[in-house]
């Protein structure tokens, strides 16, 4: 008896710490979600591979400066007259013996052991290493601030993914509603059927209004599935467990004039910034392209053992000297140099062409949320309305002062005006974020205002 008791008073426990386990799990947060993202989305990797592979061309730029030392190990033989005369020469080994005819004219085969160490360093090129340095340091300014831009861009995905899912969750808990009000009115005709105070043709009707919103809860269900299937790929979390999310509740955001929009993207915008960097290093590598016309001043050096074995000893000698050089047909230079500055007006023409476009979505964005504003008063008076409206027709009805197609057209009208207020909710917080993202200020501290 005490065992059985003991029994279920632990299986009371177990289910009653599970539940409370299941009820305090916290629900996932638009920042959360972001964070998540920031961390594992793919776009975001490439963007960070990408940011260290400019900062790696950086460092490599400046390598230019260093000088350029080499160890070499050579193992040679032949009869070569020659390579005979000169090794024998280098490995210090030379006698008179070796200035007989037969020697000189078909020499017995040597080997030689050859040591060397030599250096060479660029000590001035017209100054197209420092050109060549700024402009590395210039690409990997831009490409730190096209991670940005990266990050902006999955920001405004991800709160674009979890917009839907909220939207869609809502969708469900409109259908759900819908489904049992329409099963309330199937069962208010039916006694009305039974009372005589409705025909039998009513009761059909009602039971279609009964099967229509089944359906549309139906569809609602799949289309919460196809958004979660979209937040987790904006999250890069494909494995994502679908759970509660926090609501993101009507809103009133800020608003500001179009022209101080305007100047906050030319000033914010990372993609324009990043290609004004870009443009920058472009005017830079012409001017590296005009430099290799100058002269170059190098300095070279080489010191050099020759042995007759490899454990052996032998001579050794050491040259130095400093090189100057111009080319006299440039004929490579001059085509490197057009392409150089058609590789400029290129850019030009796209920084010309993106701040155009950012104009244009700035002023898009500025026109939305305005328009998404409005609709969200709309929405919510209009909802306000048909909800009264259809309380008055269930009155009227039941008191058969209207029929019921008088009913299901004021259901539909409540229906629908709520289905337009929570996707004016839903378009007013993402006019919100789209004009952030046009103004380039969507950062994951500001996506918290959506919520």
């Amino acid at each position: 008896m005490s065992s059985c008791l003991y029994r279920s008073l632990g299986l009371f426990l177990l289910f009653s710490m599970g539940g409370w386990a299941a009820s305090s799990q916290e629900p996932l947060t638009l920042r959360e979600a972001i964070s998540q993202a920031m961390g594992q989305s793919p776009e975001a990797a490439i963007a960070r591979a990408g940011n260290e592979e400019a900062k790696s061309a950086a460092t490599m730029a400046r390598t230019q400066l260093l000088p350029q030392v080499n160890f070499a190990e050579d193992i040679s033989r032949g009869d070569d007259p020659v390579y005979v005369f000169g090794t024998r020469l280098r490995q210090q080994r030379f006698t008179a013996a070796d200035f007989a005819l037969d020697a000189l004219n078909t020499p017995a085969p040597i080997g030689n052991f050859a040591m060397r160490v030599s250096g060479s360093w660029m000590a001035f090129d017209s100054l197209k290493t420092q050109k060549d340095i700024h402009r590395a340091d210039l690409f990997k300014e831009s490409s730190a601030i096209s991670a940005k831009a990266v990050d902006q861009h999955i920001v405004f995905r991800v709160i674009q993914a979890y917009q839907s899912a909220l939207y869609a969750q809502r969708g469900i808990d409109v259908a759900r509603h819908n489904q049992e009000t329409a099963d309330a009115l199937l069962a208010s005709v039916d006694d009305h059927v039974k009372a005589g105070l409705a025909v039998e043709s009513d009761r059909m009707s009602a039971e279609v209004n009964v099967a229509a919103r089944k359906q549309e809860l139906i569809a609602a269900e799949g289309e919460l599935e196809l958004a979660w299937a979209q937040l987790r790929e904006a999250m890069g979390v494909p494995d994502l467990q679908t759970t509660e999310l926090k609501p993101i509740e009507p809103h009133s955001f800020p608003q500001l004039p179009l022209e101080q929009e305007m100047a906050t993207a030319a000033k914010t915008r990372p993609d324009l910034m990043a290609l004004g960097q870009a443009q920058s290093a472009q005017a830079t590598a012409v001017g590296a392209a005009k430099s290799t016309f100058g002269p170059r001043v190098s300095a070279y050096g080489n010191w050099e053992e020759d042995r007759a074995s490899f454990a052996g000893s032998g001579g050794n000698n050491w040259v130095a000297g400093v090189q100057i050089s111009i080319d006299i047909l440039p004929i490579g230079k001059r085509a490197q140099l057009a392409r150089e500055s058609a590789a400029k007006q290129k850019i030009d023409a796209q920084l010309a062409a993106s701040q155009q476009h950012v104009r244009l979505e700035v002023s898009q964005a500025h026109i939305h949320r305005q328009t998404a504003t409005l609709t969200l008063d709309t929405a919510r008076a209009s909802m306000d309305q048909s909800a009264e409206s259809l309380r008055i027709l269930k009155n009227r009805y039941g008191a058969g002062l209207a029929t019921i197609t008088d009913l299901l057209r004021a259901e539909d009208a409540e229906r629908q005006s709520q289905s337009n207020y929570w996707q004016a909710v839903y378009g007013n917080s993402m006019a919100y974020a789209e004009l952030l993202f046009a103004t380039g200020i969507l950062t994951p501290e500001a996506a918290e205002e959506l919520q």
